[in-house]
């Protein structure tokens, strides 16, 4: 019926058309104004039928603004949320783009909905992301022209239905500041080292695994982002002999319910050390290193991963004046007891290190922070640091001081210990790397470490569980960083402040030549 009307009308209004330009030879818009009243009513009437009609039948390739739908009976709201396994975690942000990263329990649809802060009536929806058992039923959202430097609300659907959860779900994008203002304030949080107990798989005893709570204490802190500075999962025996199992270990860390509400508001980075690509200790012969790179991946939302001709974890990326080069301390690390003989030993390859040392030249930051598994600058060659492979170590320190890059700073995790490293070199401003463990892993303490006499004093932390966090702020030419280390609870530790300019070199002075 509705189709004979608008034949009908749109076919009377065409010959009212025709007739009038023959009579009158007028062009398109002079027919119109002086159409006859009735037969223009007609003509637009047709015209709204068509598009109504049209909209009906092939729906615009739009993305809607209207939620999907409403859970509308506890049986659904159950439903969809039975769904969710793990996340939402937002990974990385850029200035109008941020990731999204979710796991569910089976394969489904999976939709985000969100909108400016303030400004509910800019709702948008992601695409629909279908998830699989092929896929690890992991959905990655990339959320693209949004607006600079503001914060959004967002909501999870799941067949159509909207995911409720006991708290926040919120992502920002980062401020275009650069020739307009002072770079903007910001707080990092850091930890390494996240055990989570899984009774088939552990050993016998005390469970190693605890306080879980820290993840809140992160998140009441208000970061506006987190970096996870490696073992993030630990491997079990059976976990490493297989992709498959390694899948199901991050699964199960991944979805740890304490640690949900932090991954959902905070922007999250990663690099890995040994527990979460391998065996402990483990490097560049560990048979799976490709597996480990593929979880990596798909379990993780950084920025970037490795090169076209290098692959691995490692990438860099900006948080307002400041360029944090994370590294990937496994996939071309020598095993730890080559000698230096053994055609010189490496933590990072060869490949990985010109990589550094470009991004390092290339880059304008204010500070530099350099993001690593393993210490970097401790002098004393124990464990699993820098410097058991005294020539890489070596060789860093010189470039740093030969290129002049200034503003260098690092940031290692593994040692289940904390602690502020300085190290101070002829012709260079202090290199200082700050330490921060474990986040749910055992603590512990070394007395042989005791007196490191690098270690900056009273910032030494063991025995117990801890996070780090890192505030940027000051003006552009008075930029500082005050780094802290809290407990489980959020009680400070201890704190202190690097300035931005004393990671300069020293100017030097001019020669002065009397005139003849």
């Amino acid at each position: 019926m509705l189709i004979c009307t608008i034949f009908s009308v749109t076919r009377q209004s065409f010959y009212t058309i025709h007739d009038i330009s023959q009579d009158r030879h007028q062009p398109p818009f002079m027919l119109l104004i002086s159409m006859p009243r009735t037969n223009l009513m007609k003509l637009l009437l047709a015209a709204s039928l068509i598009v109504a009609c049209a909209s009906i039948s092939f729906p615009a390739r739009v993305r809607q603004t209207a939620p999907p739908r409403q859970a509308a009976s506890d049986s659904t709201r159950t439903a969809a949320r039975k769904l969710l396994r793990a996340g939402p975690m937002l990974g990385a942000s850029e200035m109008t783009e941020v990731s999204v990263w979710v796991q569910t329990t089976l394969a489904c649809d999976a939709q985000l909905r969100f909108w400016e802060r303030t400004r509910p009536n800019t709702a948008r929806l992601s695409e629909v992301k279908r998830t699989s058992v092929a896929g690890d039923m992991i959905a990655r959202f990339n959320l693209s022209g949004l607006t600079t430097g503001t914060g959004y609300d967002y909501e999870l659907y799941l067949n159509n239905e909207r995911v409720e959860l006991p708290y926040a779900t919120s992502f920002q994008t980062q401020t275009q500041w650069r020739f307009r203002t002072d770079p903007p304030a910001f707080r990092v949080a850091i930890g390494s080292c996240t055990y989570i107990n899984d009774a088939p798989f552990d050993r016998p005893g005390t469970p190693y695994g605890a306080g879980y709570e820290i993840f809140d204490s992160i998140l009441r802190e208000k970061p506006d982002l987190m970096i996870w500075l490696g073992d993030n999962v630990y491997f079990r025996e059976p976990d490493w002999l297989s992709e498959a199992a390694m899948r199901r270990r991050y699964s199960h860390t991944r979805a740890t319910p304490e640690m949900q509400a932090l991954l959902a508001s905070v922007h999250n980075y990663a690099v890995w050390d040994d527990h979460d690509y391998g065996p402990n200790d483990s490097d560049r012969t560990f048979r799976g290193r490709e597996w480990a790179l593929n979880v990596f991946r798909d379990y993780w939302a950084n920025s970037t991963y490795g090169t076209l001709e290098t692959p691995g974890v490692f990438g860099r990326f900006e948080w307002g004046d400041v360029e944090f080069f994370m590294l990937d301390d496994r996939t071309y690390r020598s095993p730890n007891n080559t000698t230096p003989s053994d055609n010189d030993p490496t933590m990072w390859g060869d490949a990985q290190f010109v990589w550094l040392r470009d991004a390092l030249r290339s880059s304008n930051a204010t500070f530099k922070i350099v993001v690593n598994g393993s210490q970097v600058m401790n002098p004393l060659a124990v464990f699993e640091n820098l410097a058991i492979f005294p020539f890489e170590q070596q060789k860093l320190i010189d470039f740093i001081r030969d290129a002049r890059i200034e503003g260098v700073m690092f940031l290692s995790g593994d040692r289940h210990h904390t602690e502020l490293i300085r190290r101070d070199e002829a012709g260079l401003y202090p290199l200082y790397d700050f330490t921060s463990s474990a986040l749910t892993s055992g603590g512990s303490r070394l007395e042989g470490e005791a007196n490191n006499p690098a270690r900056v004093a009273g910032t030494w932390v063991t025995a117990q569980r801890n996070f780090g966090l890192l505030e940027f702020s000051g003006a552009a030419k008075e930029r500082r960083l005050v780094m802290r280390t809290l407990d489980t609870n959020g009680k400070e530790l201890w704190r202190r402040e690097v300035k931005a300019s004393e990671l300069r070199f020293p100017v030097a002075p001019r020669s002065s030549q009397s005139s003849l």
